[in-house]
Parts: C-alpha cells; structure tokens; sequence
C-alpha cells in the first residue's frame, strides 16, 4: 500500500513537471541545485551563508511557488530573512546624516545663564559667546533660551486690535 502512494505522488510530480512552462522549470532546477550545493558541505547540519539567505529571498519574491520546492530551511525562515533584511535596509538609510555637531552641556546651560540673568536675546548672546571664541548659530540659540511667560495684564485684547488697526 506504502509503494502504491509513494508511485502515485512521483507520478502525479512527473505529471506537473511535464506541463511547467521552461522558465518556471529553469527556476525549480536552479532552487534544485542551490540546496544540493548547501547539501554538499561536509557538516552535518548544512551552514546556510549570506549569498544562500539572499537567494531564497529573492527568490521567495519573484516565484509564486517557492515553499513547495524548499527543503533545506523553513519557508518561514525565509519570510523571517526577508523581514530583517528589509528592516536593515530602512534602518540604513534612516541613520542621521551630516549636520551641525551639538554644543556641550556647559555652553547650553550658559546661554540659559545669559538669558535668565542679563534679560538678553539671541543676538546679543550670540555676540558674547563670539567674544569667548564659542561659534553657536542663532537657530541653536533660540532653541535653548528659556521661554518667556506673557503677562495676561500687558496682552491687548482683540476688541483694542481691531480698534487700533482701523
């Protein structure tokens, strides 16, 4: 009974295989011939390398049928692959490029100093710092001044706006 399934299932295989169109042949032998090259290394459990793992992968992208043909590792091992391949890719190309260096700890908290004690603006804090030979741009500046609280007495109502601008 055992010989009579397994003829069956290699003659239903050789069926399929007659009627596979030569290009979708060409990819099952080269899938074919990638796991007998992985199969060939003298381990015992096979060592997959990085060329391997990028194979399967593209492979798993440009053939529909990939998991039928794949004994060496899982199909979800290759779908694993992929998924941190394509989180490496992101990953490079979204690391901070060039721009300007940060300031010290010690010149933020100065320009805080300056700020708070002297009542001065970006400008002038940036001419100080000029004269202690720290180069800081006026955008950094402002970045790190403390924001200042409006005084609700000293705020003009929209009714005196309205009144003062016609």
């Amino acid at each position: 009974m055992r010989t009579l399934v397994r003829l069956a299932a290699l003659l239903r295989h050789f069926t399929v295989a007659f009627f596979r169109s030569h290009r979708e042949q060409a990819i099952v032998n080269m899938a074919l011939q990638q796991q007998l090259a992985v199969y060939t290394q003298k381990r015992p459990r096979p060592k997959l390398s990085p060329f391997d793992r990028a194979f399967w992968v593209a492979l798993s992208r440009l053939w529909p049928r990939w998991r039928h043909h794949l004994v060496v590792v899982r199909p979800e091992t290759v779908v694993r692959w992929h998924r941190e391949g394509f989180r490496r890719y992101w990953r490079s190309i979204s690391t901070p490029g060039p721009g300007r260096p940060p300031i010290s700890e010690e010149t933020k908290s100065l320009i805080i100093r300056m700020a708070t004690e002297n009542c001065w603006r970006a400008r002038k804090i940036q001419a100080e710092l000029m004269k202690l030979g720290i180069r800081v741009s006026l955008a950094t500046i402002s970045r790190y001044l403390p924001k200042k609280e409006r005084d609700p007495t000293q705020q003009q109502r929209w009714m005196t706006f309205l009144r003062n601008h016609t």
